[in-house]
């Protein structure tokens, strides 16, 4: 919880209005300016709009991912007779991490959906009214959508989340298993495990995944973003509500108006944050 209020202004916020502003007017250009724009429209206050969700949120998330992630491994393990998941190929490791990754994305989705509306909310204008609050977000839009609407965005989520996720359970383990063997190397006596391994070596296996989940299935997450406040920007532009689009209707927006850049809006501050949270979450789960 402590780690989501710190790095919630840039990699979070910042990381969402950057990702969502209108493609032909941006508000925004660039991660400083946002942030000396939110302080001065909505006060210090305006940076940890949303915050609750991913307070909330957080750990649902990390207990469908590294709960599932282990689970799937001791099957595997089952299936192929071996006594731990040491003895896994990497293909192995990769379905654990897509099945904890397809978990992570069901539980994520309404959380995210929350935030990111939350987020926008008086995006690059001041006002005097009280912005809605989580609660009243999730009745709107259960009344509009249906329960089902608060899945809204759930194909960029799993995207980024399947492919994400063996990006970082991989990379994680390729360089944790590397360390390993360098140090197995002066230690030939003894078996030792990632247990074995120094804060060095594990912040920086943690840095390497973080930074490779976030690069490589960026794009989606900013569809994903962009799909869930479309309704938002579109009355803050004082236009009329819309049929919702689709996953590959936005990407193809996004690219036809704002090139590879605009896929890629605000992946630089989301990996400044990624590699200490990577580090901390694979300490806590024994990975």
């Amino acid at each position: 919880m402590i780690s989501k209020i710190i790095e919630h202004p840039f990699s979070d916020l910042v990381k969402v209005r950057l990702q969502t502003q209108p493609h032909d007017a941006p508000h925004y250009t660039g991660a400083l300016d946002c942030f000396q724009k939110t302080i001065r429209y909505e006060g210090v206050r305006g940076l940890f709009r949303g915050v609750s969700m991913p307070l909330w949120g957080a750990t649902l998330e990390d207990a469908a991912l590294f709960l599932t992630y282990n689970q799937v491994q001791s099957a595997l393990c089952w299936a192929h007779g071996y006594r731990d998941a040491s003895s896994l190929a990497m293909s192995d490791l990769a379905i654990a991490a897509a099945a904890s990754g397809a978990m992570a994305g069901l539980v994520l989705t309404p959380v995210e959906l929350i935030k990111c509306k939350m987020q926008v909310q008086r995006m690059g204008a001041s006002s005097t009214l009280p912005p809605p609050n989580a609660t009243t977000l999730i009745s709107e839009t259960v009344r509009q959508s249906g329960v089902l609407g608060l899945w809204h965005g759930l194909s960029g989520t799993l995207l980024r989340e399947v492919g994400g996720g063996v990006a970082w359970f991989l990379t994680f383990e390729v360089a944790t298993r590397k360390f390993l063997q360098w140090r197995q190397q002066s230690t030939p006596d003894k078996l030792l495990t990632k247990s074995d391994l120094g804060s060095l070596e594990l912040a920086t296996s943690g840095a390497m995944a973080g930074v490779l989940y976030n690069v490589s299935l960026f794009p989606a997450d900013s569809v994903k973003s962009t799909m869930q406040t479309e309704q938002e920007l579109l009355a803050h532009a004082g236009k009329a509500p819309s049929t919702p689009s689709g996953f590959w209707t936005t990407f193809r927006r996004i690219y036809a108006t704002r090139g590879l850049r605009g896929l890629y809006a605000g992946v630089g501050v989301t990996c400044l944050r990624s590699a200490p949270s990577s580090e901390q979450a694979a300490e806590a789960y024994g990975l």
